[in-house]
């Protein structure tokens, strides 16, 4: 019989893509959705969904023990349901911590018997790296987050690593890209309009990782026999900010109007504008924080240390991941 792995999230960006990679890997899926999940990039026949209502333990103690029951037994979780965005602060910890906090509860409460939890994480729980010394992000710095979201996943780390006798796997990646993502979308957008705009003048490195790569290292290290640990996950190659926009206009076909801003005055523009969104009780998708992390000299991270464990390599690096990634806009006429 095929092992069973839930993934919740399953319909987002990443979630779409570990439950293709998962199907590969010769798993019987369950996606977890809610009522109002695009379910369009989840293959219609081939995957059992259930909708899991994250907000609640009692309810979702009694939901995965019908999954059990249903499908006789699960042997994995992928928990990669979570938020990037929020209007108030308070609903990512309420989604990046709470979530986490229920659905392991529920799975202890359920008595479900399960080989691996993985959490999908972020490098954001770290915060960024020294910036004068360009030294990469390793696994074993103590994490110092710079914004509520990154603050809001390192809660959700320490309590998984605080329960006893609990199989738990962490996955930080950095910055991700690939089809079917709205964020580097916006970057592809404006270079194909003959722009590329850039929040301070100074030199920022970075850490990328292509997708599928990122789904293929979720679920070989789901299945490997590592537990109890955390992994940072990138392509292991360095890039500096401005190869992203180089690579998307050579592949573009494109030149563009480049205008760098300085940090100084994006910030003053979105501490006004932070400030006038506070009286309405929300939060602005630019906010200081976000930029803060954005302009943030120093995203290099360690990620040897996966790729070495499951004996493999990426396939992917910003060339022809991108190279794929934007012949999947044009396809879809994107752009």
């Amino acid at each position: 019989m095929k092992e069973k792995i839930l993934i919740t999230g399953a319909t987002g960006f990443i979630g779409s893509f570990l439950v293709e990679q998962a199907l590969a890997s010769g798993l019987q899926v369950v996606a977890g959705v809610r009522k109002t999940s695009n379910t369009k990039y989840l293959p219609q026949h081939e995957v059992h969904r259930v909708e899991l209502n994250l907000s609640s333990v009692e309810t979702l103690t009694q939901q995965l023990k019908e999954c059990a029951q249903q499908w006789g037994g699960l042997d994995y979780i992928v928990h990669n349901a979570g938020i990037t965005q929020a209007r108030k602060k308070q609903d990512y910890f309420s989604v990046n911590y709470e979530g986490v906090k229920n659905i392991s509860d529920a799975l202890v409460a359920s008595e479900v018997k399960i080989k691996k939890f993985t959490l999908i994480s972020s490098l954001a729980a770290y915060g960024p790296g020294d910036a004068l010394s360009q030294k990469k992000i390793t696994k074993n710095d103590s994490p110092h987050p710079i914004s509520t979201y990154g603050k809001s996943k390192l809660m959700g780390e320490q309590y998984i690593k605080s329960l006893q006798h609990f199989p738990y796997l962490i996955i930080n990646p950095t910055a991700v890209y690939g089809p079917r993502d709205k964020d580097f979308f916006e970057l592809v957008k404006l270079i194909n309009n003959g722009f590329e705009f850039y929040i301070g003048t100074d030199k920022q490195m970075v850490s990328l990782i292509y997708v599928k790569d990122l789904a293929r290292a979720v679920i070989l290290s789901t299945l490997s026999s590592f537990k109890n640990k955390s992994y940072i996950v990138a392509d292991t190659k360095d890039y500096d900010k401005t190869e992203l926009g180089e690579a998307v206009k050579s592949i573009l076909h494109k030149k563009t109007l480049t205008i760098k801003f300085p940090s100084s005055l994006i910030k003053g523009i979105v501490t006004i504008v932070d400030g006038m969104y506070k009286l309405a009780g929300s939060t602005p998708f630019i906010n200081l924080e976000k930029v803060n992390e954005i302009s943030s000299a120093n995203w290099l991270c360690e990620a040897d240390e996966i790729w070495a464990d499951l004996q493999t390599q990426p396939e992917y690096f910003l060339q022809n991941g991108m190279q794929e990634t934007i012949a999947w806009y044009q396809h879809n006429q994107w752009i």
